[in-house]
């Protein structure tokens, strides 16, 4: 989780010199090949799947690995570091929603409280005046990015094939480089000047949140459970606007060290909430 928090800050980076689609075609480029490697020592194969599943992986890889990723540059074209760390915080709140509007999950009540509180949390940093003006059109398109991934996620458990992680991986990069690279081809990449910071900064993207977060996250998850892992998530946020302001040097306001508070307490409580429900029926079991 901190190295997704870090992504807001190398996303920051490349988004002041590269449009969003071409940085995106740059990052799956240099995944991909990391990604095969990995696959070809731990031995994975890829899965046979129904068409219906095939259709499944280019939406979410259009939705996830495109839509996040260009929406969330071009948002920090105009937003923040700082502000869109903390609207990325809102990503398992919004998933959860999304689940239960469009997969009808029974949702308890602390999601409603949880996200009424993180939105108040969103509303009263990127809301609050500052020197530098805000760019509400910049927070919205990062909001979109965050809806996207949510699509993603929700899009990811329709399918009919349980496939592995490292292969999901391997098909969302590869998809998405295709899908990429048709999209950047009205930004004419080829006539583009590069900077050294810039593609060092998608290197960094590509192989730390991208490659290694994948290692990192799911052998943590091997080793603690869902619930558990659901509440790291809340780490993300923290790190990026901690980075934004080490990296970047973005000031800090009062504002937003309070917004951060509310969308970090209303995700670990709605995460603690879920660890509850799913722990209560294993005591009383016990207790029988």
């Amino acid at each position: 989780m901190v190295t997704v928090g870090s992504a807001v800050v190398a996303s920051k980076i490349v988004a002041a010199t590269l449009p969003p689609f071409t940085a995106t075609l740059l990052r799956y480029a240099m995944a991909l090949p990391f990604f095969l490697v990995l696959m070809r020592w731990q031995g994975t194969r890829l899965p046979e799947m129904p068409r219906s599943d095939w259709v499944l992986l280019v939406l979410q890889s259009a939705a996830g690995a495109i839509g996040y990723t260009a929406l969330l540059m071009a948002g920090l074209r105009e937003a923040s570091a700082g502000d869109a760390a903390i609207i990325v915080g809102l990503l398992p709140l919004v998933s959860a929603l999304f689940a239960v509007l469009a997969l009808g999950e029974r949702p308890h009540g602390a999601l409603w409280l949880a996200l009424a509180v993180a939105l108040a949390g969103v509303l009263l940093a990127t809301g609050a005046g500052s020197e530098a003006a805000r760019s509400w059109r910049g927070n919205l398109l990062v909001l979109g990015a965050v809806v996207c991934e949510s699509v993603f996620i929700l899009l990811n458990r329709k399918m009919k094939t349980s496939v592995p992680p490292l292969a999901l991986s391997v098909l969302m990069t590869a998809i998405g480089l295709v899908l990429s690279a048709a999209a950047a081809l009205p930004e004419a990449p080829w006539s583009l000047a590069y900077g050294r910071t810039a593609l060092l900064a998608i290197a960094y993207y590509a192989l730390v949140p991208t490659v290694a977060g994948y290692l990192l996250w799911y052998a943590g998850a091997a080793r603690i459970g869902a619930a558990e892992a659901s509440l790291m998530t809340a780490v993300a946020p923290v790190a990026a606007l901690f980075l934004a302001a080490v990296v970047l040097h973005e000031p800090v306001t009062p504002a937003q060290l309070a917004g951060t508070g509310c969308v970090l307490g209303a995700v670990l409580a709605y995460g603690l909430a879920g660890r509850r429900a799913i722990s209560a029926p294993s005591t009383s079991k016990t207790a029988a």
